[in-house]
This record gives C-alpha cells, structure tokens and sequence, in this order.
C-alpha cells in the first residue's frame, strides 16, 4: 500500500483532537514536567555550561554531560514511556490514561532492548567495515565510506521508523518480530517517508527556531536565577510536549495506513 501523505496527517491532527484531554495529561506528566524538573537540577541544559572555557570547550562540555548525566538518562527514560503511552492512546482500542501508561511501562524494555539491537548491528554491518577501510585507505577512502555509510544509515532509520507503532498498536513485544514488522510496514514507501519526515522536520525546525529565539529572549530578561530556570524549562518543555504529540501521531496514522486494522481490533470486531 503506498502511502497518502495528506491523509496520514490529516488522520493524525484528527487522533490528537480526539483524544487532546487524554493527550495533554500524558504529556504534561512524562514531557511537559520533565523539562522543568531538569531545567532545576540541571541549569545549563538549554545553553549548555554556563562556565564554558573558551580554550577547551570541549572538555567543558564533556564535563557538564558527565556531572548531569543521571538525570538526563532518568528524563530519557521517563520521556521514552511517555511516547510509548502516546502511542497506546492513538491505537484502536482508545483506552484509559491509566491503561495507556501501562502499556507505556510494559513495551519499555522490548522497546529499549530493540533499540539497542539495532544499534549494535548497526555498528557491525556499517560502522566496523567503514573504520576499517578508512584506515586502510587513508582519508579520501573514509570520507567516501563515510558518506555511503550516511546514506545507509538514513534508509535503515527509515526503515525502522515505524518500531514503536508496531510494538505499542500491535503489541509486538518481541524486539526482533517489531523490527520485522517495521520493515515490512515500510516497503514500497521509503521514498515518501523519506520525503514525508523531511517535511516535517523541515516544519518543527523552523518553528522551534522562532519559538526558540522569542523564548530565549524572554528568558535572557529574566536574568539567570532559579526563576529564570524554571520558566526556560517549561518553555522548552512546553514545545517538547507538542512535538512529541505531533511526531506520535504522525507515526501512528501512518503505520495504520501502511498496515491496516491492528490484529487486537479484528479479533475484537469478531468476538
């Protein structure tokens, strides 16, 4: 089936209105207040270090990540089960916010340990070859395996874009079936997904980018306090909820046009 990019995102901007109550919950509690519990204990998320050294930034940088990096894995975290819940929320059975985040719970770790599958093969199959030959070939070698290897991995990301759907909306827990499924999904339209994630990051870019710089400036204002830090945050975790709410949608009604029904709603239709 190919796919219908209008009416994939039509059917997704019509999932979030919907469910936009049961949605805003969901966000609010796994991205919206994330962000501002981060922007406290972490000030320097948004600019990075405020103590940058101008001689070795990088270093600076490194250490910043290092000292904060507990608290950006337990956000990743918490964000992850807020998409998954997401996802359960736009499947066929419109279940309870409770429900939701359960099923959210439940597909982390199939979830988690498909990503790190992915990858680890990833690595083998693209990145050791790659490695390799360059230092064989000298630099020219590796830039032009490094630039094959980029288009590669831009397919296979496509490819795989549809994992979450798949585990979450058909209930795929095993990591390697959801890849499967994934792929299958995917067939015939890695060309208009291509073009269709372009699109919409294409969009989110442009208007963070101006979010981002009228925020900013309000938050500059303000000074560089507690205050400060906590308005920034739930900026940026006001814009990180939305987004999250878009791309879900977005991946959600296009794995159900690609794949029809979920097997949950047949079997449920003939019950």
């Amino acid at each position: 089936m190919k796919l219908d990019m209008g009416s994939a995102w039509n059917e997704a901007t019509s999932m979030i209105s919907a469910n936009r109550e049961l949605v805003a919950i969901i966000a609010g509690i796994f991205v919206f207040l994330p962000a501002i519990v981060l922007a406290v204990v972490a000030p320097g998320m948004a600019a990075g270090p405020t103590a940058m050294n101008p001689d070795d930034p990088m270093s600076t940088m490194m250490a910043f990540y290092a000292e904060n990096g507990v608290w950006f894995f337990l956000v990743g975290i918490i964000n992850a089960i807020g998409s998954l819940s997401l996802f359960a929320l736009f499947a066929d059975n419109r279940p309870t916010v409770g429900d939701a985040i359960s099923t959210g719970v439940k597909t982390l770790i199939p979830y988690l340990a498909a990503q790190i599958l992915l990858v680890v093969v990833l690595a083998i199959v693209l990145g050791v070859p790659v490695g390799l030959a360059a230092t064989a070939g000298g630099p020219a070698v590796g830039v032009l395996l490094g630039i094959i290897a980029a288009i590669a991995l831009v397919y296979v990301m496509i490819k795989f874009s549809l994992l979450a759907p798949a585990m979450v909306i058909d209930g795929i827990l095993n990591p390697v079936n959801a890849l499967k499924a994934s792929w299958n999904a995917t067939k015939g339209n890695s060309l208009r997904l291509l073009l269709f994630y372009f699109l919409l990051g294409l969009a989110i870019i442009v208007v963070a980018a101006v979010f981002g710089l009228v925020t900013g400036l309000f938050v500059a204002m303000l000074g560089t306090g507690s205050v400060a830090a906590m308005i920034g945050g739930a900026l940026n975790g006001l814009i990180g909820a939305v987004w999250a709410i878009v791309i879900v949608a977005v991946l959600s009604a296009t794995y159900r046009q690609l794949t029809g029904p979920s097997a949950k709603s047949v079997s449920e239709t003939f019950e």
